[in-house]
């Protein structure tokens, strides 16, 4: 198949692209700084030569977005919404205007759509979506409507020969260096991973593996269309999520940090505490429906396949 990847040289996109291309499928990344092979330059906002790649491919998996890895400044915050509308709207436009559309258009989304909640688990029919939450910050609101926002650009763009699945996803856990799993790993073996503001806060995470095979069963599938979470369906509190890490790599003891040595620990990251401390308590719901089967359902395995992968060196994050 031929699979088209706007904005595809992120974390997630180069775990995606590597899978797909080693399956023998033809990958083509739209990224602003081409450098491989099959990299076009695209500037995520207007049409150009690059919407032809659209023309005759199997599907396209958009990932474009700002990272949200950063401090949440109301400029940072406008330009997450801004990337993210934008590009959508405009691998929309490819969609409509190509001879032969894509199939199957996937879209990244995010878990973060959901009310921060401990009571009970978010899938997509039961799930309560956030914005409305009380005594959380009021930007963590902003991130719900950016994430609103994503999804409805899809929504809005007149594809009717071409499937559309919004991809609420979870962390995607990978052995690369500087993912999320890095980030976290990192923090474990400075002795630093342990609870954070009581540790009661929800960890939704999926793994890279079952990450890309849910991406292959959803453009496989003809049957599924609109929001669908990818998550694994084992979420768990983030002082048990840190200590399964721990476990994993041999780490025997994790201090706690208060919200406030969190905020400054966030500060000299430059990034935010909004990912350490809403709660994501997300099932997947849908694709367990759809009869899509983890190989790594829980934490524990998940991790210690994460950490076999990482000590086992060049090549083994494949």
């Amino acid at each position: 198949m031929k699979i088209v990847i706007p904005g595809g040289t992120g974390q997630v996109g180069t775990i995606l692209s590597r899978a797909l291309t080693a399956a023998g499928h033809d990958v083509v990344i739209l990224t602003r700084r081409p450098m491989g092979d099959r990299d076009v330059r695209w500037d995520a906002e207007t049409l150009g030569p690059w919407a032809k790649e659209l023309d005759g491919s199997d599907v396209v998996i958009n990932l474009a977005g700002r990272s949200v890895n950063c401090r949440y400044t109301p400029g940072n915050l406008r330009a997450m919404m801004d990337s993210r509308v934008h590009s959508t709207r405009v691998v929309g436009e490819a969609v409509a205007a190509a001879v032969r559309p894509p199939r199957v258009w996937l879209q990244m989304s995010t878990a973060t759509i959901y009310s921060h909640r401990f009571d009970a688990p978010n899938d997509e029919v039961t799930g309560v979506l956030g914005g409305n939450e009380p005594g959380v910050p009021s930007y963590w609101a902003y991130s719900v409507e950016i994430a609103n926002a994503w999804e409805r650009a899809q929504e809005q763009a007149v594809t009717p020969h071409t499937r559309k699945v919004s991809m609420r996803a979870a962390m995607v856990m990978s052995p690369d260096r500087g993912g999320v799993f890095d980030v976290l790993l990192r923090l474990a073996r400075l002795g630093l991973g342990g609870p954070v503001a009581g540790g009661a806060q929800y960890v939704s995470w999926i793994h890279d593996r079952d990450f890309v095979r849910a991406v292959e069963f959803l453009a496989d599938r003809d049957d599924v269309a609109g929001p669908v979470n990818l998550a694994a369906p084992g979420p768990l509190p983030q002082r048990t999520f840190m200590r399964v890490l721990r476990a994993a790599w041999g780490v025997p003891v994790g201090l706690p940090a208060t919200k406030w040595m969190a905020e400054l620990g966030a500060f000299a990251l430059r990034s935010d505490t909004e990912l350490l401390l809403k709660s994501r308590r997300v099932v997947p719901g849908r694709l367990l429906e759809a009869g899509f089967a983890f190989d790594y359902p829980q934490w524990p395995e998940a991790a210690d396949d994460l950490v076999r992968r990482l000590r086992g060196g060049p090549g083994s994050a494949m």
